[in-house]
């Protein structure tokens, strides 16, 4: 019979589904949940020790002789540290050591119990990856639970490989042993050298509901980046301005604005069985949530380094580890010639959605700018409202696109949109708010490009947050939360020798874009301050998705 906790259970199946048989056991009283469990399944090799440097050592012996992975497990406190040897050594010869810890919760280690003391990171750089393993009780910490088990379990065998330590924390009570049979659970795979490409793209080729969603890429080193034909008709591909430029037959941008008109029947009938994600990050939070809820039957992942990202919560299956265009270029003979009726039905309803047409506001700066501006290019979005809005229109080609998106954070998109258009002869467009602006002003100090376009969003403060669901805001927090302001840039812009244009409505917008947009160059870049009213801005996109949701219904 095996333990009721979830994470010994979780571990124990995976264990298995690893093919991890030798188990050196180690006897002690907070392991016993691991111990009973790993017994009780006749699938692995037991072996008792009490000694647990010894112990420790002998399955160092059974992963050498065996040329697979081997498991020492052990109590908590000082049992821990007497495997510090065998790690050791383990690591400098590159043997895959799993050492499985039992361990206290969080809130007991430092408060005089027994046979408690910090264990995670315990082994520091001399194992490839820890991992700490609370017992979940939601949802989310079990999906979390899975995939750390994953990661680690894959960190074992990935080249070189090395020792690897799970720290498993256990509650009382402890000696609950009433499950006869083990869960199932997702087994995350990851190919690097030896890529199984004619089994791949079986999956691929049965599979009649195929999604590729791109998240952050640099500028293409070509003029764009290129699927194989036969690729583009097999799969919908989702691409972000942040992505830069795909060529695609069956190619949505606004997927974002797509999602807003979706009943849950919808939902459901658009959603992938297979997803293959590449790039970095993705802008659209409403898609990761749609996602997340309606998860895909499996989730490929490819990028280079091979690490486990499973942003829709649980749905990655396979981890690719290869540049992802090279991955599609090799794994495109092997692939049918088939159009299946997915893709096509989602360009389909996308091409129902009205192109945005914004009164005076943030947003309306924002696509007449991406309107009317001459190509070639370099357009550098500020994080927050700025890259969400750049979504909302379509965007010429011969544009370039970079965003501080590892972080998300304000800080320094200034400073990295001045460094890149430091050697870069294309006008370079800029478009930040307020509070980015001022943040990183202090990047115009040293640097005074001819070619540099600022297109700056004053509203007075961090619009953003008043768009967050659920908020509201007391007259103390709100100056706080939101950063208010009452300050411009025009002093500072003509002290730096910027041509400085404001705009405070329509008229005054449409008149300082037609000059901010001239191709010819001048003698001096320009900074444009759009003045809005923050609330006006979020009751105008609320108005607009209001209206957007009311006319699909009625066209559905």
């Amino acid at each position: 019979m095996y333990s009721t906790k979830d994470n010994v259970l979780e571990l124990v199946a995976l264990l298995r589904e690893y093919d991890i048989r030798e188990m050196v056991l180690c006897s002690g009283s907070r392991n016993i949940p691991l111990l009973q469990s790993i017994s009780a399944c006749d699938f692995f090799r037991c072996y008792a020790f009490t000694d647990e440097r010894s112990a420790a050592f002998f399955a160092l012996g059974r992963a050498l002789q065996s040329h697979r992975p081997a498991a020492v497990c052990c109590t908590s406190g000082s049992a821990v540290a007497n495997i510090l040897p065998a790690v050791a050594e383990a690591f400098y010869q590159r043997i895959p050591l799993l050492v499985i810890s039992a361990d206290r919760t969080a809130p007991w280690i430092g408060q005089m119990d027994g046979q408690t003391m910090p264990q995670p990171y315990i082994f520091g750089p001399l194992v490839k990856k820890c991992v700490d393993i609370e017992e979940p009780h939601t949802e989310e910490q079990r999906w979390h639970c899975n995939r750390l088990i994953n990661e680690a379990l894959l960190a074992l065998t990935d080249t070189p490989a090395g020792p690897v330590h799970i720290n498993v924390r256990l509650s009382e009570p402890l000696f609950d042993f009433s499950l006869s049979t083990l869960p199932s659970v997702r087994v995350i795979k990851r190919y690097s050298g030896d890529i199984p490409y004619e089994a791949l793209a079986e999956t691929i080729n049965s599979a009649e509901k195929k999604m590729i969603l791109c998240g952050q890429l640099p500028p293409p080193p070509g003029t764009t980046y290129t699927l194989p034909i036969v690729l583009q008709h097999h799969f919908l591909c989702v691409w972000e301005h942040t992505a830069n430029d795909l060529e695609a037959v069956h190619t949505i941008g606004n997927v974002d604005l797509l999602l807003q008109t979706f009943d849950d029947h919808e939902k459901n009938t658009f959603t992938p069985d297979l997803l293959i994600t590449c790039g970095g990050h993705i802008i659209s939070k409403r898609l990761k949530q749609y996602l997340r809820q309606y998860k895909p039957r499996e989730h490929w992942h490819i990028d280079e380094s091979g690490e486990v990202v499973d942003l829709f919560a649980g749905a990655l299956t396979k981890v690719i580890r290869l540049d992802p265009f090279l991955f599609f270029a090799r794994i495109a003979s092997f692939l049918s010639h088939h159009t299946p009726s997915y893709p096509i039905h989602w360009c389909r309803r996308s091409s129902t959605i009205p192109s945005p047409c914004f009164p005076y506001s943030q947003m309306r700066a924002v696509g007449l700018l991406l309107e009317t501006m001459p190509t070639p290019a370099s357009l550098h979005l500020a994080n927050s409202s700025t890259v969400r809005y750049a979504q909302f229109f379509p965007l010429k080609r011969d544009v370039e696109v970079a965003c501080n998106r590892g972080i998300n954070g304000i800080e320094g998109s200034l400073s990295t949109a001045l460094g890149y258009a430091a050697n870069d002869d294309k006008l370079n467009f800029i478009l930040i708010g307020d509070l980015s602006f001022f943040y990183d002003m202090n990047a115009l100090w040293l640097y005074n490009l001819p070619h540099l376009r600022i297109l700056l969003f004053n509203n007075g403060g961090g619009e953003i947050f008043q768009a967050l669901a659920g908020l509201s805001l007391s007259p103390q927090a709100r100056d706080h939360i939101l950063g208010s302001h009452d300050t411009s840039a025009r002093a500072w812009a003509c002290d730096r020798g910027f041509e400085y244009l404001e705009a405070h409505d329509e008229a005054t917008l449409s008149a300082a874009m037609a000059r901010f947009t001239i191709a010819t160059p001048t003698d001096s870049p320009m900074l444009l301050e759009v003045f809005t009213d923050g609330q006006k801005d979020i009751d105008i996109l609320n108005a607009y998705y209001h209206q957007l949701q009311q006319k699909c219904n009625e066209t559905n």
